[in-house]
Parts: structure tokens; C-alpha cells; sequence
């Protein structure tokens, strides 16, 4: 009985990483170009500002890996969009929820 309830007691441990805050960095482009936008300029910008004009949803491209923000974080990432960021949240599989967002230098 013990060792079930250690093992049990390790496994919630370990899933339970994942809900801890992050800090992460890169580059806010939209779902339909993703990782073709990656660093700022105004070509990009310019873009990404239309494709999000037509619907498209913020992302968040980092070393190279596209990630998507929840529902409640969509907006405050819309407000960087084409600019290098900071981020203070929590990932679930490639899911990011902001808890701050702020320009990076």
C-alpha cells in the first residue's frame, strides 16, 4: 500500500511541473506564416499585422518552435505582435498562458 501511494504521490509530482511559471522569449508572428516571421523588421510586421487583420491568431516563435497562446492570452500577445518578447507564464504541451508580457531588449 505504500508503495502505491509513493508512486502515486510521484507520478502527480511530475505532471504538476509543467503548471510552474516560465519565463520565455521570442518573437510574436501569427499562425499563418508561424516561424517565416521570426525576427522584427517592417516587412514582417506589415504582414503579420494583415494576416491577423484576416483572423489569423498570434504565436509565439522560439528557437525556431511555433507555439500557440490560450484564448485568455491571444489579445495581450496581439499587442506585441512583431516585436521580441518576454514572458512570464505557463506551458501546457505548446500552449503558453501569460501571466506578463513585455518587449524584450
Amino acid at each position: 500500500m505504500k508503495k502505491l501511494v509513493m508512486a502515486s504521490f510521484l507520478a502527480v509530482s511530475l505532471c504538476s511541473v509543467g503548471a510552474f511559471a516560465e519565463e520565455m522569449t521570442g518573437y510574436v508572428s501569427d499562425a499563418n506564416c508561424g516561424a517565416k516571421h521570426s525576427s522584427p523588421s517592417e516587412a514582417n510586421t506589415k504582414c503579420l499585422e494583415a494576416c491577423m487583420k484576416k483572423g489569423a491568431d498570434p504565436v509565439l516563435v522560439s528557437n525556431g518552435k511555433v507555439m500557440k497562446f490560450d484564448d485568455a492570452s491571444k489579445e495581450k500577445a496581439k499587442a506585441f505582435a512583431g516585436d521580441n518578447v518576454k514572458i512570464d507564464g505557463t506551458m501546457a504541451g505548446d500552449t503558453i498562458t501569460i501571466a506578463s508580457i513585455e518587449k524584450a531588449e
